[in-house]
């Protein structure tokens, strides 16, 4: 339950394919104020537009080799002005080595963003690692993701910035299936197997926990009801102790069902949504078998 003030900004940067949308969507979760694709030359102006009584006082952008090429040589300057601005910003840079970025390339279709430029993989890669290296040169952290996958990336952003400047200690609401082995980071993990599924209906099977449908079925059963008064008086009464422990950066309560889709989804969603309204402002929300 973060007290400070003080703005922040993140800024998000590195090689295409290295995991630069799933930390956005990360930080988005831990309550960033978030812009994608931000032209570099209007990261002081964007600054200065949000800096007011009422603004976010988290914020990140991603800039990357998106922007016109020649502008990322002047992002030192840039940076100063958002320092005179009372921001103290922070750049990441994502990399991966080239056959983790060919592999995920090949997995996912997507077209690499040089790619207009009619190159080969290859080339684009190695084009866009000479363009972004003054950016990887004033990183102020360098994240490799060759040996990580979405989860772990995940996780590691919460560490990095899921703690508050006064020592706060970030959430982590996360559901899974249990066919699929539980998560070898969870501090609390409930298991969900026993409440009604939604999958045996058929009209609601194709859906997820996240659905309108989906809740309202869930919040009609009696044992559902039950179980969230239950496990969310337990939470609510031995999570703030946890804050206790300086050595910790966040705190993962995991939900567990058969396919990892309805059941479990519903109830990491309802217990951030619960969460945050006793006062927690850095809660994320990770579900396993959907993201």
């Amino acid at each position: 339950m973060s007290t400070s003030l003080a703005p922040t900004l993140v800024i998000v940067s590195g090689i295409s394919g290295s995991g630069k949308s799933v930390a956005l969507k990360t930080l988005e979760d831990l309550g960033y104020y978030c812009v994608d694709n931000l032209p570099a030359d209007l990261l002081p102006q964007f600054v200065q537009s949000v800096h007011h009584d009422d603004a976010p006082t988290k914020l990140a952008v991603a800039i990357d080799v998106r922007n016109r090429h020649n502008d990322l040589a002047h992002m030192p300057d840039w940076l100063a002005e958002v320092g005179a601005h009372g921001f103290d910003p922070r750049l990441v840079y994502f990399d991966s080595n080239d056959t983790v970025l060919l592999r995920r390339y090949a997995d996912t279709r997507r077209r690499h963003p040089l790619s207009r430029l009619g190159l080969p993989l290859v080339d684009a890669i190695s084009l866009e690692r000479q363009v972004s290296r003054p950016l990887r040169r004033l990183a102020d952290l360098v994240i490799d993701t060759s040996d990580m996958n979405v989860h772990q990336l995940r996780r590691r952003v919460i560490t990095e910035f899921g703690l508050g400047d006064d020592g706060t200690v970030s959430l982590l609401f996360e559901s899974f299936a249990y066919r699929h082995g539980l998560p070898p980071d969870a501090d609390f993990v409930f298991d969900a197997r026993g409440l009604p599924n939604p999958h045996w209906d058929p009209g609601l099977r194709p859906l997820s926990g996240r659905d309108s449908a989906i809740r309202e079925h869930l919040e009609g059963q009696e044992e559902v009801r039950l179980y969230v008064e239950q496990v969310g008086g337990l939470l609510d009464t031995w999570l703030p102790r946890m804050t206790t422990d300086t050595t910790r950066s966040y705190v993962t309560v995991a939900f567990g069902c058969s396919g990892g889709r309805h059941r479990s989804v519903y109830l990491a969603e309802v217990m951030a949504a619960r969460a945050r309204q006793n006062g927690w402002e850095e809660v994320a929300i990770h579900h396993r078998e959907l993201d």
